[in-house]
């Protein structure tokens, strides 16, 4: 899956359940790197009332911003609007349109871990958006990761 040569920008749902880890933190990872070239969103079937205090710790120490994240509902629209839906290993049942390419990461849930389980998730997290990006935008300069620093 590449970009399309419309000029489109890719975009891209990160789905878990109560939208509250995994995929807030693939999403906002995502968007750092991204420089606008990929549209990321994150949602789930039952949102919570908040992320993870644990998950946006652990971002903010590597300099990600998390302060405007909510849990939002994934709608059938969002997904629709897609070009690649991503669940995060967590039960999550997406809304099935035809056209969307799904996947499933399998990672591991951080709610309630101690700092060096999250920051092993938000590693794993990390190593996949980089990946996915570099699929999505062949010519994204990435910036260096932001593990390298921390």
């Amino acid at each position: 899956m590449t970009e399309p040569t419309t000029g489109r920008v890719p975009q891209v749902v990160f789905a878990c359940v109560r939208n509250g880890g995994r995929s807030v933190a693939a999403r906002v990872l995502a968007e750092h790197y991204a420089g606008g070239r990929v549209l990321a969103l994150s949602a789930g079937t039952r949102p919570g009332e908040q992320i993870h205090p644990e998950v946006a710790d652990a971002l903010e120490r590597l300099g990600i911003d998390t302060s405007r994240e909510r849990p939002q509902h994934l709608t059938t629209e969002m997904v629709a609007a897609s070009d690649l839906a991503i669940t995060l290993g967590c039960g999550e049942e997406c809304p099935y349109v035809p056209g969307v390419t799904y996947r499933d990461w399998p990672v591991d849930d951080p709610g309630g871990q101690d700092p060096a389980t999250v920051r092993r998730i938000v590693a794993d997290l990390d190593a996949r958006v980089r990946d996915l990006l570099a699929e999505l935008v062949p010519d994204l300069e990435l910036p260096p990761s932001v593990l390298d620093g921390a």
